[in-house]
């Protein structure tokens, strides 16, 4: 993290500057209690190459590590858990790219630090597949999929709500991020009574376009419902 601009060019037409490696744990010692709860959710709406999820993500392997080093399927499954919690948008498609390259690194080198001989290629497919959903190319203020050039497309921005419903069953719940951030009055007045607002936690309303699809699976299968 300690290069702070990639190019003049990319400071003037996209106003790109990466925040230093010092703010950024500054930030996050502001919600300390926040990043090390594995699956409290934090989204980034301009993630860059991924700064401050690389951070949370750090965080929160530390504490899975903590809990569950003595048991690989326990840390397995709260390692996938962690990365579920992580969402970023950004406009440029390198950085998308880079940002999911570089919290799977940092992912799989804790999981093979923990789980050894037993790491599992169909648990990395699941955490890269997670990742590609999660991680995604789109203009967080239109809330729409961008092209290679950057420009809109009319394809909203999807984010996946994941959750263990039992046991090793996972559950996928698609949402727009249109409805997700606007919703309707009486969503947004309750959510402002909630002391944590997250993406995901109230009941689904009616309206089309805010719930898409439902998935459930192994969480080593998660890829399977692409």
């Amino acid at each position: 993290m300690t290069q702070q601009i990639k190019s003049k060019q990319r400071v003037a037409e996209h106003g790109e500057v990466f925040t230093s490696e010092r703010e950024v744990k500054a930030m996050c010692d502001l919600v300390k209690q926040e990043t090390e709860r594995i699956d409290s959710r934090f989204l980034e709406p301009a993630c860059g190459d991924g700064n401050f999820l690389y951070e949370i993500l750090s965080r929160k392997l530390a504490v899975v590590k903590k809990k569950y080093k003595r048991s690989p399927h326990d840390y397995e499954k709260n390692a996938i858990l962690a990365l579920s919690s992580l969402y970023g948008v950004d406009i440029l498609l390198d950085n998308a790219i880079a940002c999911r390259e570089r919290l799977f690194a940092l992912w799989d080198k804790q999981y093979k630090a923990v789980c050894t001989k037993n790491c599992s290629e169909d648990t990395r497919k699941a955490a890269k597949f997670i990742l590609s959903r999660n991680i995604v190319c789109g203009n967080a203020l239109t809330l729409k999929c961008v092209d290679k050039n950057g420009q809109d497309t009319d394809e909203p921005i999807v984010f996946s709500e994941w959750a263990f419903v039992t046991g090793t069953q996972m559950q996928r719940k698609d949402y727009t991020f249109d409805e997700l951030v606007n919703g309707d009055d009486s969503v947004r007045k309750i959510k402002a009574k909630k002391e944590q607002l997250t993406l995901f936690d109230e009941p689904q309303p009616d309206e089309e376009g805010k719930f898409l699809k439902q998935y459930i699976s192994d969480y080593r299968r998660v890829q399977d419902n692409g």
